[in-house]
């Protein structure tokens, strides 16, 4: 386990940790080679890259149809970085974040998805039945810390999971990407969860490899489905193959589906009419829309 120095959950509150310069580190867009500020690109190129990916699992665990758009909750939703993925899917989103640092960053990108300032673990504020799954990534560790006198994590945790419950339509799913301290910390999560009336279990994506290893907890509402198998777990020495397998066929499942390749001309021009139709100001379509540049002037 981390030691408590390196987990920022042991810094400070999200509130005051993501403050503008951590902030800063998540202003490139989903799949953009776009140096960010100067504080350190590199480190800023890797937080982008990795997040995006936990996102695009994420949403993959939810099943969810590919017929028709769905509207999704983003817990912890930040600068917007996995709703760049969600809007990119085709879908809609809310997302919900208690830094003001992140949320003005997804301000400043544009993101398409709508932003709410509120702390999750004073629960869920929308209609119950409201959305068609929630996504997470990264968040919910911090809500096993007590950050004020008041704070008990397994009643916050409790008021979470509840006020989700009902606020998922029956029959979907929440995904939800942690990186748990301890034995003790995944199961104080789990079973508030199940106390609220989720069932499902985690999915640990390559459980035999120290960086790549990851854990989604796949929660179902109302309904008992079958938990996804994790990644990397069928054959242990064919592990950096079967990654590549799984990028390669997720593509092609999507161009299966119909929807154009991203970065492509008619890609760009579905999202540009995707963001008129939400209200926003867009640049008028010409012969050069989508058209590659020389990699050198």
């Amino acid at each position: 386990m981390a030691g408590s120095g390196s987990r920022p959950e042991h810094r400070g509150p999200p509130e005051l940790f993501y403050n503008e310069a951590e902030a800063r580190k998540y202003t490139q867009k989903y799949g953009s080679a776009v140096a960010a500020e100067p504080l350190g690109a590199g480190l800023s190129s890797r937080v982008v890259q990795i997040q995006s990916q936990m996102s695009e699992r994420a949403v993959e665990l939810l099943g969810l149809p590919g017929d028709r758009p769905c509207l999704l909750l983003d817990v912890g939703c930040g600068s917007g970085l996995s709703g760049d993925y969600i809007s990119e899917e085709g879908h809609y989103w809310i997302g919900m974040d208690i830094s003001p640092a992140m949320l003005d960053v997804a301000v400043e990108r544009e993101v398409e998805g709508d932003l709410l300032l509120a702390d999750v673990g004073q629960g869920i504020p929308f209609r119950p039945g409201m959305f068609d799954g929630c996504i997470s990534i990264s968040a919910v560790q911090w809500l096993c810390n007590a950050d004020k006198k008041s704070h008990s994590p397994p009643k916050r945790l409790y008021q979470f999971f509840s006020t989700l419950y009902t606020a998922l339509a029956r029959g979907s799913r929440a995904v939800l990407q942690l990186y748990p301290e301890n034995s003790e910390q995944l199961e104080l999560i789990t079973a508030q969860a199940m106390r609220a009336g989720f069932t499902g279990g985690m999915v640990v994506d390559y459980p035999n490899s120290a960086k790549a290893k990851k854990f989604f907890l796949c929660l179902f509402v109302g309904t008992s489905g079958t938990l996804p198998k994790g990644l990397g777990t069928e054959c242990a020495d064919g592990e950096e193959m079967h990654q590549a397998k799984f990028t390669n066929e997720r593509t092609r499942f999507r161009n299966a589906k119909g929807k154009s390749v991203k970065k492509s001309r008619d890609w760009i021009l579905e999202k540009k009419e995707r963001r008129r139709r939400q209200g926003k100001e867009v640049r008028a379509d010409t012969k050069y829309t989508g058209r590659k540049r020389r990699p050198r002037f």
